[in-house]
């Protein structure tokens, strides 16, 4: 019988023990807050904003919300990040992408200090990643880290599989499993005999961005499936990455939703609090 990894109940206990340490820093006179500027008016990317604030607000986060049009300079954009660089009530800044084709994403990821960069982007924080020396690491990959906690799911010396190899998901990914001493294979849209790879998987990490797209047939029986994908069907109705029929022979599995997504935004909390403590050296 398939566990299912409850990650709604998961970010909610996270986020209702982040409330503690708000309250602890607010009695130093410390008020952490986070920006988050979003360009255009990509739905998807208002729906995510809206759902980051509602939780920072509920838990004691200062959130602010910048909201910028569609033609947006790249240039006024790196203005704005440097004022909020600059400005020391300001612990984390979050831009959001997809970002319009005028401005150069790279630029913008740049742009951010390494000790503000709340989403963990940033080349030098991917790099200390790398060295397993982290100061902000990616929130996705660093919430299905903790679900692998919370659920007692050792990772150490077990064949961890990622399918993708983004550089928000992917390779940071397989970076931390690394870090973790699992042996990581990272799997692509050129990789060969992929079904084959999968199946010796005792841990697999779906967040290719296909609907469906592993398969009861691609799965070890009794293996770790975590489903990062979130596409929305012609019918309206979300699916992940992963079929559901992967219950039949997973050992664990995420939801979609209610998985992998809430766990991403309780990580992109408590990141907030962390570059706080350390802004105003405390722990």
């Amino acid at each position: 019988m398939v566990k299912i990894i409850d990650g709604k109940e998961l970010a909610q206990t996270t986020t209702d023990n982040l409330k503690f340490e708000i309250e602890n820093l607010k009695k130093k006179g410390v008020i952490p807050a986070l920006v988050v500027i979003v360009v255009g008016e990509d739905q998807a990317s208002q729906i995510y904003v809206k759902n980051k604030h509602r939780v920072a607000e509920s838990i004691g986060i200062k959130s602010i919300i910048t909201k910028l049009p569609s033609s947006t300079s790249e240039s006024d954009l790196l203005a704005l990040i440097s004022e909020y660089n600059e400005n020391p009530d300001v612990h984390g800044i979050l831009v959001q992408l997809p970002l319009p084709k005028q401005i150069n994403e790279k630029k913008i990821t740049e742009s951010i200090r390494p000790e503000k960069d709340v989403d963990g982007f940033h080349p030098v924080n991917i790099g200390r990643l790398v060295m397993n020396d982290p100061l902000a690491i990616p929130c996705t990959p660093m919430g299905i880290m903790r679900m692998f906690t919370a659920y007692d799911i050792d990772v150490e010396g077990k064949n961890a599989v990622v399918v993708g190899r983004s550089n928000i998901v992917g390779k940071p990914m397989a970076a931390l499993l690394l870090n973790a001493n699992a042996t990581v294979t990272v799997t692509h849209s050129h990789t060969q005999n992929l079904s084959e790879i999968t199946k010796q998987a005792d841990i697999l990490v779906v967040a290719i961005g296909q609907a469906n797209f592993v398969k009861k047939a691609d799965v070890k029986q009794g293996a770790v499936v975590i489903d990062v994908g979130m596409n929305r069907l012609d019918s309206g109705k979300l699916a992940g990455d992963v079929d559901k029929d992967v219950s039949d022979v997973a050992g664990y599995l995420t939801p979609v939703p209610k998985g992998v997504g809430p766990m991403t935004i309780a990580m992109l909390m408590e990141q907030t609090i962390e570059l706080t403590k350390r802004s105003v050296g405390i722990g």
